[in-house]
C-alpha cells in the first residue's frame, strides 16, 4: 500500500507539472490569437486563390449543413474538390446538393474506384491535387464545421514565405447528444488541445491536426505527393511531420473549428478513441510512452485508495481533491478560454471521467497492435505504417 500511495503521490506531481505547463502557453497563445483574429477581421491583404479539398465517405449525421459551411465563406476566389471512392456515394450526393445552392462557387466532383492503398483518403487527395486549379490546399475532413472566416485565417500565414504547413485547433462536439459522444467531444477539446498547446511550446509544431491542414503544392510535391501517407492511419501526423522535415515551419492557427462527433454508440466511440490511441502508439512512440503522466484521475482515486487502506481517509481525499482540481483547471483554461467550448456540464463534470477513461485507453494500446478501420483490421507497424490482416 506504500508502494502504490508513492505511485499516486508521484503521479499527481507529474500530471500537475503538466497542467502547470499547460497554463503557462496559454496566456501568449491567447494574445496572439486576439492579433491573429483582429487581422482577420479588419479584412487581410493577403488572401490568395485556395483550393479546398474535401474527402467523403457515405453520408453522416448533419453532413449537408457541414458541408454548406464551406460554402458560406467571406473569401474572394475558391474552389472545393469533392471525392470518394464511388461515383453514386451517398456524401458525394449530399455534397452536389449542397453546391446547386451556391453556383458562384466552383465546385467539383471526383470518385477514384477502389483505391490501390490502404488509406483511401491518400488516393482520393492524390486525385484532386492533381486536377486542383490554385497553389494552396487546404485539406478538410467531412465531420467539420466551419465560420464564415475560415479560409480567412487558414491562409494567412502563408504570407510568409517560410510557411509550408497550417492546421487548426478544434472543439469537439457531440452532432446528435448523448453521453458516450460529449465525453468524447470534451476529451478533444481539453485533453487533444492541451497535448497540442505544451508540444508546441516545448518543440515547435511538427505535425498537423486532420480536421484541417493547408499546404503549399510545392510542400507536398517536395514530400513526394500525398501518396506519402499511402499506408498510414495518422495521416495528419506524417504530413505535418513531413512538412517539419524539410525545414518548412508548420503554423498551429489561433482559429478553431467545430469537430462533429457522430460516434453516439457506446460501442462506436470506444472503437474510436482506442483506434486513435494506438495510432498515435506507433506514430510518436515517446512522447505516448509520456502520456501516462498527464492524466490525472487515475492516480486520485489510487490515491484515495491506498490512503483509506493505510488508515488516512483523510489523506486520501486530499489526493482525490488534488486530481479533481488539476483536471478542473485544464477545462476551463484550455476547453473554455482556448477552444471556446461552451458546455460547461462537459468541462465541470465529463472531463474528470473522460480523464480516466484517457488513461485506460492509454493502458490498453499496449495490449494490441491490430486496429479495425472501415470494417477492415489492419496491424500497426512501427512509425504508424499499417498492413492488411488477413
Amino acid at each position: 500500500m506504500h508502494t502504490l500511495l508513492g505511485i499516486a503521490v508521484l503521479g499527481l506531481v507529474a500530471s500537475t507539472v503538466f497542467t502547470g505547463m499547460v497554463l503557462w502557453a496559454i496566456p501568449e497563445f491567447l494574445l496572439e490569437s486576439a492579433r491573429a483574429q483582429s487581422q482577420t477581421r479588419t479584412g487581410p491583404d493577403f488572401m490568395p486563390p485556395l483550393t479546398l479539398l474535401k474527402p467523403l465517405h457515405g453520408a453522416e449525421p448533419g453532413l449537408e449543413a457541414h458541408l454548406a459551411s464551406f460554402f458560406d465563406q467571406d473569401y474572394p476566389e475558391y474552389e472545393i474538390l469533392f471525392c470518394a471512392r464511388t461515383d453514386d456515394d451517398a456524401g458525394l450526393e449530399i455534397a452536389r446538393q449542397v453546391a446547386k445552392r451556391f453556383p458562384a462557387i466552383p465546385a467539383r466532383f471526383f470518385s477514384t474506384g477502389e483505391p490501390p492503398c490502404i488509406n483511401a483518403k491518400a488516393a482520393s487527395m492524390e486525385l484532386m491535387e492533381e486536377v486542383a486549379a490554385y497553389e494552396i490546399l487546404v485539406i478538410s475532413d467531412s465531420d467539420v464545421r466551419v465560420t464564415p472566416d475560415y479560409l480567412r485565417a487558414v491562409a494567412l500565414p502563408f504570407a510568409d514565405d517560410n510557411v509550408g504547413a497550417v492546421t487548426c485547433l478544434y472543439r469537439g462536439v457531440a452532432a446528435e447528444g448523448g453521453l458516450w459522444a460529449r465525453l468524447e467531444a470534451v476529451g478533444m477539446s481539453v485533453e487533444m488541445t492541451a497535448g497540442v498547446l505544451v508540444a508546441r511550446m516545448m518543440e515547435g509544431m511538427q505535425f498537423a491536426l486532420g480536421p484541417t491542414m493547408a499546404f503549399r503544392r510545392a510542400t507536398i510535391a517536395r514530400m513526394g505527393g500525398f501518396k506519402v501517407t499511402a499506408d498510414y492511419c495518422s495521416d495528419d501526423f506524417i504530413l505535418g511531420n513531413e512538412t517539419w522535415k524539410l525545414g518548412e515551419t508548420v503554423i498551429l492557427s489561433h482559429h478553431v473549428i467545430d469537430h462533429m462527433v457522430i460516434n453516439a454508440s457506446m460501442g462506436a466511440s470506444l472503437k474510436h478513441q482506442a483506434r486513435w490511441m494506438k495510432s498515435t502508439r506507433f506514430s510518436r512512440p515517446k512522447g505516448h510512452l509520456g502520456t501516462a503522466l498527464t492524466f490525472s484521475m487515475p492516480y486520485g482515486l489510487l490515491g484515495l485508495a491506498a490512503a483509506g487502506a493505510l488508515g488516512h481517509p483523510y489523506w486520501g481525499l486530499g489526493l482525490f481533491l488534488w486530481s479533481v482540481a488539476t483536471r478542473l483547471a485544464l477545462s476551463i483554461g484550455v476547453g473554455r478560454l482556448v477552444v471556446r467550448d461552451e458546455s460547461w456540464f462537459g468541462l465541470l463534470v465529463l472531463y474528470p471521467i473522460r480523464d480516466l477513461m484517457g488513461f485506460f485507453f492509454w493502458l490498453a494500446s499496449y495490449f494490441s497492435n491490430t486496429i479495425r478501420w472501415r470494417d477492415h483490421v489492419y496491424r500497426l507497424l512501427p512509425g504508424g505504417r499499417m498492413e492488411a490482416v488477413e
